[in-house]
């Protein structure tokens, strides 16, 4: 699977966005071949919404960006401020049996990855770190995202509330040593709401 993450910064409108996602860019995307769902989370006080779509395949994506692109460009007329826009392999998406909800806080946390050793470390979060968060209460997915080329990629993972997400990142820092030996770089943190989701 492949994702493009469209992120608005300084966006006056969300809920006008919210309303374009739902009523118009879904119907479009789900017309586009390997189109596997779409989400929106954001910052409301800051103006930040960051817009999530999965695609089967590295060619669905390529293929549906001119789509995108219009849909990019209706939204930020309609909501005001500026795109950025970045597409990574997905290589990790577990989900609980309580699908998120607007409402639910995302964590998000920039990292880089020693290229020699992608592929060690992909599979260690894959068999041991992700199956240790997907446990503790409240945790309602975790998504893992990686560009091969440089090694930079993010890891989201989205709770039920304020109270679970904080006891997840007070437990956090045994794992951020071992995956620091690894040799993970960690950057950004970030936490949003969940505003929409049509996965």
């Amino acid at each position: 699977m492949y994702v493009r993450i469209t992120t608005v910064t300084g966006a006056s409108d969300i809920d006008g966005g919210l309303a374009l996602l739902r009523d118009h860019v879904v119907p479009q995307m789900q017309q586009q071949t390997g189109f596997r769902g779409l989400s929106a989370a954001g910052d409301r006080a800051a103006g930040v919404v960051t817009v999530l779509s999965v695609w089967d395949s590295q060619a669905d994506l390529q293929a549906s960006e001119s789509a995108a692109d219009k849909a990019r460009g209706d939204a930020v007329r309609l909501m005001g401020g500026e795109v950025s826009v970045e597409r990574y392999e997905q290589t990790v998406c577990e989900a609980g049996d309580t699908r998120p909800e607007p409402g639910a806080k995302l964590h998000i946390r920039n990292i880089k990855l020693d290229p020699d050793r992608i592929d060690d470390i992909l599979d260690h979060f894959q068999q041991t770190v992700a199956p240790e968060m997907k446990a503790r209460p409240g945790c309602l997915a975790i998504r893992q995202l990686i560009d091969r080329t440089t090694g930079e990629g993010r890891v989201g993972s989205v709770w039920a509330d304020q109270d679970s997400l904080a006891a997840s990142l007070a437990q956090s820092g045994q794992r951020r040593a071992a995956a620091q030996d690894r040799g993970v770089e960690f950057g950004e943190d970030r936490v949003l709401e969940v505003l929409f989701s049509a996965m």
